[in-house]
């Protein structure tokens, strides 16, 4: 079973597009966004697996400000659906000392 296969059996969910990005070290990060494209639609499940060192994984509340704080180890598997990308932004912050790779692959549905 490939692991798109995996990942979709257990969001419960098809995909037809990953993303791949690469976290050289604790300098690479990316900012505060939400995975709100159009072609996504209106709720996109969004499913995220981490390979290599584990990095924070932040959430924030667009209007109340809530900050959620996770980290995402090796194999780790985040799914966010629903309304999640309407009412929060993420971010992989900065961090210093950590001088190993990590690799983020985002399953999709493009509509």
């Amino acid at each position: 079973m490939s692991l798109r296969e995996r990942v979709e059996v257990v969001a419960k969910q098809p995909f037809n597009s990953v993303l791949l990005n690469l976290y050289r070290s604790g300098r690479d990060s990316i900012g505060w966004h939400a995975d709100d494209e159009p072609e996504l639609g209106s709720d996109p499940t969004i499913a995220s697996v981490s390979l290599g060192v584990t990095r924070k994984f932040r959430l924030r509340h667009k209007q109340l400000k809530h900050l959620f704080e996770l980290p995402l180890s090796h194999g780790s598997l985040l799914i966010m659906r629903g309304e999640t990308q309407q009412h929060w932004v993420h971010e992989i912050p900065k961090e210093t000392g950590i001088d190993s790779p990590r690799i983020n692959l985002t399953f999709r549905h493009i509509r």
